[in-house]
């Protein structure tokens, strides 16, 4: 597939030739046209990039921009899928990195930053937790939302109820369900909690 960039200089190019050629009305019909396809387009070859192709992506956009914060955290983010590939390769078990392991890696930076903003705002550090917040917010963005924690109680609740979970012991039944079915949506420490305490009333 051709890169991004150049398909859309070649869109470009057609677009200048059409208008020398036909009629500016039926020129600018067209426009509306292509310009409709080309952001479908867009959003075609962008949903199907695998992660670590939209972090790349993402990176070389904010280098472009010059947006200082966010090329710190994709250096970082980028860093961390290095250090994957190398583990995955030199281990007994030799695989390519995949998606399922970069959000694994995504969601173990997101956890940090949330415990680093926490501390920041109990002493006042309001210039770091800006650097966390921001570093947070890119990180997010390669993740589904994550389920409130009222969201997630009740989801635990529903588990509970169906599977016929009675005591602690029961506990490793509900996690299993919770990470079959929500496994990218779920803050899996606050889980734990809301399950123990749910199981122990």
């Amino acid at each position: 597939m051709l890169k991004l960039e150049r398909c859309e200089v070649l869109f470009f190019r057609f677009i200048n030739t059409i208008k020398r050629i036909y009629p500016q009305q039926i020129y600018n019909n067209f426009l509306k046209i292509q310009f409709f396809l080309l952001n479908n387009f867009v959003y075609e070859v962008h949903s199907s990039m695998s992660l670590r192709d939209k972090i790349d992506n993402d990176y070389k956009n904010a280098l472009k921009s010059k947006d200082k914060n966010k090329i710190s955290t994709y250096r970082l983010i980028l860093s961390g899928v290095k250090d994957l590939d190398i583990n995955n390769r030199s281990g007994p078990n030799k695989k390519e990195t995949d998606d399922e392991d970069i959000k694994k890696l995504l969601k173990k930076m997101i956890k940090q930053r949330s415990e680093s903003i926490e501390i920041y705002k109990k002493n006042n550090r309001s210039d770091l937790l800006e650097i966390e917040q921001g570093e947070l917010n890119v990180l997010s963005e390669y993740l589904p939302k994550q389920l409130s924690e009222a969201d997630t109680k009740k989801i635990c609740e529903e588990i509970i109820k169906s599977s016929g979970a009675s005591s602690i012991k029961d506990m490793g039944k509900v996690m299993g369900e919770l990470k079959k079915n929500h496994a990218d949506t779920i803050d899996f420490s606050k889980a734990g909690q809301i399950i123990k305490n749910l199981l122990n009333i």
